[in-house]
């Protein structure tokens, strides 16, 4: 590899006096009544000159411009020395010669320096490249780290409450004296922060782990419908009612309809809870020019500034009961369809949850 810069230098040298040879060739070789001829061979001089130039800059360029005359001068001398004012014709040519050796290796030096600094600025920009790149990597290693520790302090914090509560019951019902009645009671709490922990790891593994959608054909309206059915059962709705809003003929969208029932279901039951008071929560549909929206509209408490920028991160919740994943796995599900889950504040009070779907 080190040898093939000098092989091309030679290479490069070698055609540059090959071309003054030629030329020179042709001058002595033709008689001098074929002008034409000898024209020909001394614009051949400009070829080697020229390569020279662009090789070399201006020293290469003056260089064979000078091997080109001391040349071509003996050929005019002999040749055309009782001609006076031929003789000066040539020699002005070789003067020339010399200008554009000159000035070509003069513009091919600025292009060379100027090739050279675009190349160092490329290498420059590359390695800044390079340094945002690790830059960047690191900063997503300390925002996994970061999300990491949040998870487990959010997990460790929802976690430790069941448990104190179930130690609690343990060392009640170890005491002998205590009457069946108690003893059942706190069976039962034992048995309820079980459950809790359950869901708690339920809703976790769904979080880490979310199951990939089943993409079929989605009745919106039947999926709101059985929404609203499944949230009878809650003892909140006693004091609040649910319209539905989903146009008659809408058409079906792609997606897993057990999973965006997931998704309104924790919606309609996060907005059932908003309301301590009752009220009216509305679920609409619509098509949306390339975009299917499902929206939620409930009457409730609302939600703070500083709260709607953390609502879908995992643990985050104003609810005493409440685990803080609900939201977190519902945005998950949603961004597997391709889609968006939008959090705003109503005008008047309230909130509004817009799942944004793309129309397939």
């Amino acid at each position: 590899m080190r040898g093939q810069p000098r092989r091309d230098a030679w290479m490069r040298i070698a055609l540059i006096a090959a071309g003054v040879l030629l030329a020179s060739a042709g001058h002595y070789l033709t008689p001098p009544s074929l002008f034409l001829w000898h024209n020909i061979f001394q614009r051949l001089y400009y070829l080697p000159i020229v390569f020279a130039a662009i090789s070399y800059g201006w020293p290469g360029g003056l260089l064979t411009a000078a091997a080109a005359a001391i040349c071509y001068v003996p050929h005019i001398l002999m040749a055309w020395g009782n001609n006076p004012d031929y003789t000066a014709n040539q020699y002005a040519e070789i003067v020339v010669f010399f200008l554009v050796g000159g000035v070509t290796g003069v513009l091919a030096d600025r292009e060379r320096k100027r090739r050279e600094q675009l190349q160092r600025t490329a290498e420059e920009l590359g390695e800044v490249y390079r340094e945002l790149q690790d830059s960047f990597e690191q900063l997503k290693r300390a925002d996994r780290l970061s999300a990491v520790g949040q998870l487990s302090a959010g997990l460790a914090h929802e976690i430790r409450n069941p448990l104190a509560s179930i130690e609690g019951a343990v060392d009640i019902l170890e005491r002998s004296d205590q009457p069946r009645n108690d003893r059942a009671e706190f069976l039962g709490i034992i048995k309820k922060e079980c459950r809790r922990l359950n869901g708690l790891l339920t809703n976790l593994l769904d979080f880490a782990r979310p199951r990939q959608p089943r993409i079929q054909a989605v009745d919106v309206r039947k999926v709101v419908e059985s929404v609203v059915g499944l949230t009878g059962h809650t003892g909140e709705r006693e004091v609040t009612a649910i319209e539905i809003r989903v146009p008659e003929g809408l058409p079906s969208i792609n997606g897993d309809a057990e999973q965006l029932q997931q998704v309104i279901l924790n919606l309609t039951l996060n907005a059932i809870q908003a309301m301590p008071q009752g009220g009216t929560i509305k679920i609409e549909a619509k098509q949306h020019g390339p975009e299917f929206v499902i929206q939620v509209v409930d009457e409730g408490i609302g939600i703070g500034k500083e709260g709607l920028e953390q609502i879908f991160d995992p643990f985050y919740t104003s609810k005493e009961s409440g685990t803080g994943l609900g939201l977190a796995v519902a945005h998950q599900i949603v961004a597997q369809h391709g889609g968006v889950l939008k959090a705003e504040t109503n005008r008047d009070k309230g909130m509004t949850f817009s799942v944004v779907l793309p129309v397939r």
